[in-house]
């Protein structure tokens, strides 16, 4: 049996990471306003970033409930 306590710590950690995401782009309007210069191309890295480890989070998640969680 997965510790659900766990289980919902990922969860709450991937719903700040993603409202992290919303926050930084914000001011993006576009794909081109990430190339516009340097902040903006770091902005993308970091977004970049936290979406791996989002998707990192995903897949423990599932490997610790047997695929189970997430398949509802």
């Amino acid at each position: 049996m997965p510790d659900m306590s766990l289980i919902r710590e990922r969860l709450e950690q991937v719903q700040e990471a993603l409202l992290r995401i919303v926050k930084r782009s914000s001011a993006i309007q576009s794909p081109q306003d990430f190339l516009a210069d340097d902040d903006n191309m770091q902005k993308l890295d970091a977004i970049a970033m936290m979406l791996i480890a989002v998707g990192e989070s995903f897949k423990k998640i599932d490997r610790e409930t047997d695929g189970q969680l997430l398949a509802q």
